[in-house]
Order: C-alpha cells, then sequence, then structure tokens
C-alpha cells in the first residue's frame, strides 16, 4: 500500500483557500508584458521574490486544484504549455 502525502494527494490543505500571495502570483501571470525584463521587474517590485521563486511556486500552483478553480483559463493555458515543453525534451 502507497502511502499519500501528510497533506493528501492534491497538495496543502486542499480545504484552506487560496493564499494572497498564491492569488497575486495568478494574476501576475494573467498580464501581458512588453519588453525584456518587464516581468521580472513587476515579480521583483510586486510580489517582492526572485523570479526563481516566482516560477517555483507558480509550477506548484499548476498542480493544486485550488488554483484550477481560481482561475482555470490560465491554469489549464499554462499546464498546455508545460505540456508542450515536456513533450519536446
Amino acid at each position: 500500500m502507497t502511502a499519500l502525502p501528510p497533506n493528501g494527494p492534491e497538495g496543502p490543505d486542499d480545504a484552506a483557500p487560496l493564499s494572497d500571495r498564491d492569488r497575486a502570483v495568478l494574476a501576475v501571470e494573467r498580464q501581458s508584458w512588453a519588453g525584456p525584463g518587464a516581468k521580472e521587474r513587476a515579480i521583483r517590485e510586486q510580489l517582492g521574490i526572485s523570479p526563481t521563486r516566482y516560477y517555483q511556486l507558480l509550477n506548484a500552483l499548476l498542480d493544486d486544484r485550488r488554483a484550477l478553480e481560481a482561475d482555470p483559463v490560465t491554469v489549464n493555458r499554462l499546464r498546455r504549455v508545460r505540456e508542450a515543453r515536456r513533450g519536446r525534451r
């Protein structure tokens, strides 16, 4: 018998709503960006985290049912992009 992770198969405490930071990460991803570096600058200014940390959080959100419920268009689009990249490897 395989044990489930302590927080279940979907990630941390599925009953809890997305955090403000998680919602902010999805909001940044919904925007379009003009010019190189604009998104990275916005990540640092708006979220106060590094772009590397941002992408770690974003990738985890793509596997979180709550994120899918909160923003299905963005999450499904990013899942398709991620799967396409995996398919090219």
